[in-house]
This record gives C-alpha cells, structure tokens and sequence, in this order.
C-alpha cells in the first residue's frame, strides 16, 4: 500500500470516529516528531503495540479486502498484568475481512453504530479446516446453534463471542453503510495468533510516496 493511501484512510477514519461521537486518546493525532520527544514515556504504547492499524492482507485491494482499526488497550504477558484488549474498527460495505479464527484469543465483536455487520462463521477441525458441523456461540448472552457456513446479521448494538477455534470472515452490508465495530478481548497478538484459512499477509508493506501523517503501530521501529 501506499502512504499516500493510508494516511488519506486515518484522515476519513478520523472523520468518521468524529461522526459517530467515538473519542480517541490525545496521542492518537501525534505527529512523528512528537512522537519522538516523547517517546520515552510511551514503552506501554511501543510494546504492546497500541494505536492506528490496518492491513490489506496482501491482496492489493483495501477497499475489497481489508481492514482498518486502532488499538486503544492491550496487554502482554511479557511485560504487565493487563490481561485484556480493545479495538475499534472501521468496516465498510462488502469490504472482507477473509476467514480467519484465533488459537489464543477469545473476543467479542460489537456493532456500536452505522450499518450492518455480516459474519460466515464456521467451527474448524482438528486439522484448523472449516467444519461441516452445527455449534453453538452466543450472541449478547443469548446462546443459539448455527450451521457451517451461516451468516449472522449484527445490527447496531448488538454483539457475538467468538471462540478460540471459530473461523470468522465479516464484511459491511450493501447498502447500509460504513460501520463502528468495537472488540473487546483477551490479550491481543496479531503477529503469530491469526490463522487465516488461506495463506496472506496481516501487515502491509508500504511504499513511501508521502511523509507520515500518523503513525502506525508497525511504524514505532521508527522513533522508538
């Protein structure tokens, strides 16, 4: 992707969070150089890799397959007790992301406003392959069987668990418009716990056609 691209996508995800009444931190706005003088008061920042993220999964095509959230909390076991995470989202009509599900992780994913959100979930088996078996997962604490495959409608304000092991892919509804989508969630790794059903990328590799407006999460290399 090019820069050029993802600054103009934080611009208008910017514009977006404003709309929706959704406040970031201060240093979600920070630019580099600031970043760099105080850089040494954010290790929590740097090491548990908080902040503006997005990934067009290799494919080359963001706006068909891709993704774009900012990371507000996150643990790691390595460095704190923090044993929870969350994020907010930016999905927008038919924009996929692919069928993946998680080794470690258990979230919830909650639309907070906008459109509708479509999730294809399927169970996996012991081989990490989409199951052709009927489970059971919990949508706001209401439990309810579904089939391989089925789609689950969120509408605004309504939210799903996710299991370790559930292969999830979700996308915007056409015609409902973008959409707020929160996650809250065990700690969170998405350097070694994504396991996509085909093989892609999870960060982006970025051609420098403009200076940084803000900084990713995988840019902190930078300044710190």
């Amino acid at each position: 992707m090019k820069r050029s691209e993802i600054n103009r996508l934080i611009i208008n995800a910017i514009s977006f969070f404003e709309s929706m009444n959704f406040s970031l931190p201060p240093w979600a706005y920070w630019s580099v150089d600031t970043w760099k003088e105080r850089k040494d008061h954010c290790a929590e920042i740097f090491d548990n890799q908080l902040g503006w993220d997005l990934t067009d999964f290799g494919l080359g095509n963001f706006s068909a397959s891709g993704l774009l959230l900012f990371t507000l909390r996150n643990g790691n076991p390595k460095k704190g007790l923090k044993s929870y995470a969350e994020k907010i989202m930016v999905v927008e009509e038919n924009q996929l992301t692919p069928m993946h599900f998680h080794w470690s992780k258990m979230e919830d994913i909650i639309n907070r406003g906008g459109g509708n959100l479509m999730i294809q979930l399927y169970a996996s088996t012991d081989k990490e392959e989409l199951s052709s078996q009927d489970f059971e997962l919990s949508l706001d604490g209401i439990s309810r069987i579904c089939g391989p495959g089925e789609v689950v409608v969120l509408h605004p304000g309504e939210s799903i668990t996710l299991n370790q092991g559930l292969y999830h892919s979700f996308y915007g509804e056409p015609g409902k418009g973008k959409i707020l989508v929160g996650e809250v969630s065990a700690v969170n790794d998405d350097h070694s716990d994504n396991r996509f059903l085909e093989k892609m990328g999870r960060f982006p590799e970025i051609e420098e056609d403009e200076a940084i407006a803000y900084l990713l999460s995988k840019d902190y290399v930078n300044v710190n």
